[in-house]
């Protein structure tokens, strides 16, 4: 879900950078920062929750290796 997220900003930053070359008017440059902005920070916010899951995976399988090990 993040990756689409993070798809549909980067889309709207990149349209908004195409507006904001063809009209030039400070409005439309405020909206290209503004969208770029959204997109950077969704960026982090995806390497974050991707670098949450990988701890996570390596805690359960820390805990899955000790519980089968006391299995035995």
């Amino acid at each position: 879900m993040t990756d689409e997220q993070l798809c549909h900003l980067a889309e709207q930053a990149d349209e908004a950078r195409l507006r904001a070359l063809v009209s030039e008017t400070p409005l439309s440059e405020q909206e290209h920062r503004q969208a770029q902005r959204h997109a950077d920070a969704m960026q982090r916010h995806r390497l974050e929750v991707a670098s949450s899951i990988e701890r996570l995976e390596r805690s359960q399988d820390d805990l899955l290796d000790r519980l089968s090990a006391e299995a035995r």
